[in-house]
């Protein structure tokens, strides 16, 4: 068998971290959210809060999940209690639900804190009428990287949905500026060509949240049939799963970088001159020889194969192996590089 040696390593010195940050593109497709597979793709639940978006239809085995889409608003919304609300106590429940976690509470009477159009939380122009997008963790990894989202919607008439579009994006998010850190992670502000508030997005978390007020304009969003509703007429008379759908109707493009965060400690292994040249290798002597000396006088010589990361009780913990062996003699000292991703 092949010496084993322990060297103790020093955290201070040995031992360092690191992070390193992958990007991966992701573009959702209008076709793939609003009519590829005539909605084989779509799943409704029988509860009627939300729905789930897939990649394929859901029954297949091939199928993945890409997010949930549901709509909410405040009991403070001027559209709570309207005669014709529809699921009433379902959407403030979303909405709660959504704000409560990505949010939390407003600290003097617990009261569950709304969304808003700016980053400074005060009050200011509050998003009470919303549409929540709730992206797969399959796509979002880690997070979506700030300053990658787009989303491209259709305000046109439900016959010609894309006759007219708006694009929203966080450009002025980075990764140090534009954003503001809440209970739920890191948001940053949605705008449109025109740099108005269309919504915002939540990194960490893979959420985005649209205001329904922001398509008003939008005097035909009902997604039974065309009629003179508008998007927040809607949100109160249609169902979850009829608001989810005119929305879906009107996604064209959705796109941003996901991130994958790989955590890495780096272990600096040093092979002094003086030590780790020679091996109890059985086929390293013949007839009390060494093998590799072929004059008695010349200078022992090893070859390092593999090395071992060990607890201080001496268990092994994990093995890297070199990819070809490494010669080591007096002369020579080495120091072996060990990275362990998580």
């Amino acid at each position: 068998m092949p010496l084993i040696n322990y060297e103790a390593l020093d955290s201070s010195t040995d031992v360092t971290t690191t992070k390193t940050l992958l990007y991966e593109a992701i573009p959702l497709t209008g076709t793939i959210v609003s009519g590829t597979y005539s909605d084989e793709n779509i799943k409704n639940f029988t509860h009627g809060m939300f729905q789930a978006v897939y990649d394929y239809p859901y029954l297949s085995s091939s199928a993945n999940h890409i997010f949930d889409l549901t709509v909410g608003y405040s009991s403070n919304s001027a559209v709570s209690g309207s005669v014709s609300a529809v699921q009433e106590s379902k959407k403030i429940n979303m909405y709660n639900q959504f704000a409560q976690v990505l949010l939390g509470y407003t600290g003097s009477n617990n009261v569950v804190r709304e969304f808003e159009r700016d980053l400074t939380l005060d009050g200011v122009g509050k998003l009470q009428n919303t549409f929540m997008i709730n992206f797969s963790r399959l796509i979002t990894k880690d997070q979506i990287k700030k300053g990658s989202f787009s989303l491209i919607v259709g305000t046109g008439s439900w016959a010609s949905p894309f006759e007219f579009v708006e694009t929203l994006t966080d450009a002025s998010a980075s990764a140090t500026a534009g954003t503001t850190n809440t209970l739920g992670g890191d948001y940053g502000v949605l705008y449109n060509t025109s740099n108005v508030t269309r919504g915002i997005v939540f990194y960490q978390a893979g959420i985005a949240i649209l205001a329904t007020g922001s398509w008003d304009s939008v005097t035909d969003f009902n997604s039974a049939s065309a009629g003179t509703s508008s998007v927040t007429q809607t949100l109160a008379s249609a169902s979850i799963s009829g608001s989810c759908d005119a929305l879906r109707h009107r996604i064209k493009n959705i796109s941003f970088n996901n991130t994958t965060e790989i955590n890495s400690s780096i272990y600096f292994c040093r092979v002094p001159h003086n030590k780790y040249n020679y091996t109890s290798n059985p086929t390293y002597l013949s007839s009390s020889q060494i093998v590799v000396k072929s004059i008695g006088t010349d200078t022992p010589i090893s070859y390092i194969t593999t090395i071992g990361l060990y607890s201080s009780n001496n268990e092994l913990l994990a093995i890297a192996k070199l990819s070809e062996p490494l010669r080591k003699d007096p002369s020579n000292e080495i120091t072996l590089r060990v990275r362990l991703d998580y």
